[in-house]
């Protein structure tokens, strides 16, 4: 099949910022596709079949692909692929029949205005995306370049800098980059009141965070108050040691099950913007603080499923990891994991319980792997003075699937 479909980048110059290849493939086309302002670059007396972006735009893909063959154009906005519908074509049409030609992207663009390495830039989109987004990318002297979604977003972005204890955070807002329109609105989160603003803007963001804020790395372990919880909750030293067992690689997806409040899921995610997770929980109320903690730790895309393992497992994409948090009593439960489990991957599952435990003990009779108490104490107040306090011993299984 030859390259029947281009994609064209074109900044806020328009047409005739294009080079001649980029201009030649707008010309040849028969068919153009974009939003309302790349179409209304062309002349008004253009003949040629126009496709308006769609709501939402898989429609217009699907609509694309029909017209396999013809010469078809898509205009763009900057890079198309970084964050832009380049990323969304390559997924359905091979890469062998397009040609993509890119114009700077916004994040280009402002580190040049700002002087910034792009290399060392924190890159994010909140285009059609949650807020929540913005939280893992949030420390001491992170700079941050963040695609807008709308006029609105500058001051939601300030307020979630203010929430999360960095008020001081210098705001730079850049809006119609590389046109005559070209303008810079500059700020500080805290003191931020600028409303007006054109719905075409980047913003740029120094991380400047308060004296007395609570730090949240991205290693396994945050503290237990990170967490709304009803008592459902793995501690943070088995925590730790658990994603330590899960070994969480890019690209890999876990399913939790008997998530609790979502913490193994959380952390998982937290590791690496490319690691997925599915959690499972049987337990109505614990779905929403499974939700609260993912939006409030910077992992919205967590998938949440309400119901029992291993009914509740049926159709799930096969996993990568697996953690069993709760019900390794229930019937079957095994037999349905280890068949899911990509071979490679690894199960791991904590029992605290005598029941659960002698569950785990027959499970490492059947396929090996290693098994460790984990008995936690911590330093509390007796009286005037300082005593251990134990935590449950906790008994955990770690396999790999040969």
């Amino acid at each position: 099949m030859h390259k029947w479909l281009s994609v064209v980048g074109i900044g806020e110059d328009g047409l005739p910022g294009l080079s001649q290849v980029a201009y030649s493939l707008v010309e040849r086309a028969d068919i153009l596709v974009g939003g309302s302002r790349h179409l209304s670059m062309l002349p008004e007396n253009d003949p040629r079949k126009k496709i308006i972006w769609s709501s939402p735009i898989a429609i217009s893909v699907e609509e694309i692909i029909q017209h396999r063959g013809q010469s078809v154009c898509i205009l763009a906005s900057g890079d198309p692929m970084c964050f832009g519908i380049g990323v969304t074509l390559t997924r359905r049409i091979p890469i062998c029949e397009i040609t993509i030609i890119p114009a700077p992207s916004a994040f280009s663009l402002a580190c040049a205005r700002l002087g910034w390495a792009l290399q060392e830039v924190e890159t994010l989109s909140l285009a059609a995306r949650p807020i929540s987004l913005l939280h893992p990318v949030i420390y001491p002297g992170a700079r941050l370049l963040i695609l807008s979604e709308g006029r609105n977003t500058p001051s939601v972005v300030a307020q979630t800098l203010v929430d999360r204890g960095f008020g001081s955070s210098k705001i730079t807002v850049l809006e119609y980059m590389g046109g005559q329109r070209e303008h810079i609105a500059k700020g500080i989160a805290d003191e931020w009141e600028t409303t007006q603003i054109a719905s075409l803007n980047t913003i740029a963001v120094e991380c400047i965070a308060d004296a007395d804020i609570l730090q949240l790395p991205r290693i396994a372990g945050l503290p237990d108050i990170a967490y709304h919880h009803d008592g459902q909750l793995t501690k943070r030293e088995v925590r730790a040691m658990t994603l330590a067992a899960l070994a969480p690689i890019p690209g890999q997806t876990l399913w939790d099950i008997g998530a609790g409040c979502g913490s193994i899921s959380v952390e998982w995610m937290r590791t690496h913007p490319r690691c997925w997770a599915i959690a499972i929980e049987q337990n109505y109320p614990r779905l929403n603080y499974i939700a609260d903690n993912a939006a409030s730790l910077g992992t919205p895309n967590l998938r949440i499923i309400h119901g029992e393992a291993p009914a509740a497992l049926q159709g799930l994409e096969p996993p990568d990891a697996i953690f069993i948090g709760g019900g390794a009593t229930a019937e079957r439960i095994f037999d349905t994991c280890w068949q899911a489990l990509r071979t490679g991957g690894r199960l791991v599952a904590n029992a605290v319980t005598v029941e659960s435990e002698q569950k785990l003990i027959e499970w490492h009779n059947q396929v090996g792997g290693s098994l460790t108490r984990i008995a936690i104490q911590r330093a509390q107040p007796v009286g005037k003075f300082l005593g251990w306090k134990a935590m449950v011993p906790v008994t955990q299984w770690v396999v790999v699937k040969q």
